[in-house]
């Protein structure tokens, strides 16, 4: 795979690289030692917090923050994650993401993780809008 690490990927190099459906927004990444367990495989939260890392960028890259006390908070209501097969230490990855549906204060983002043209994992998460003080719900 000739493409950058931990840098935005547009949908054209995300397809490029055998990742499936239609993706908007990824990244490259390599499983590191302390993602794996005893058994030797990626550890079931490492893919929640990869796509954590994914929903960060993309949120900063969409402008919908810069993560500052005047922005509106962006809170995970709900994260979901299906684990399909396993990968190991040192196996190139691809996360991908996309916002899937819109609500008033709400929306829900789509997820996947892809390592050599193999769905290792998918997910979701429902996002809220807050109001940059924390005090209720912003619209969209």
């Amino acid at each position: 795979m000739d493409l950058p690490f931990l840098t935005p990927l547009s949908p054209a190099q995300i397809k490029s690289a055998g990742v499936p459906g239609q993706w908007v927004f990824g990244q490259r990444d390599r499983v590191r030692f302390a993602e794996i367990d005893r058994l030797n495989h990626v550890n079931n939260l490492a893919y929640l917090q990869w796509f954590e890392v994914l929903r960060v960028q993309y949120f900063v890259a969409c402008g919908m923050t810069r993560y500052r006390d005047d922005d509106p908070q962006l809170v995970v209501r709900a994260q979901t994650a299906d684990y399909s097969a396993p990968l190991h230490l040192g196996d190139d990855y691809i996360t991908a993401c996309r916002t899937v549906s819109y609500g008033r204060t709400s929306f829900t983002l789509d997820y996947t993780c892809v390592s050599g043209g193999v769905v290792a994992a998918t997910g979701s998460s429902v996002i809220v809008m807050l109001r940059p003080d924390g005090t209720g719900t912003q619209a969209l």
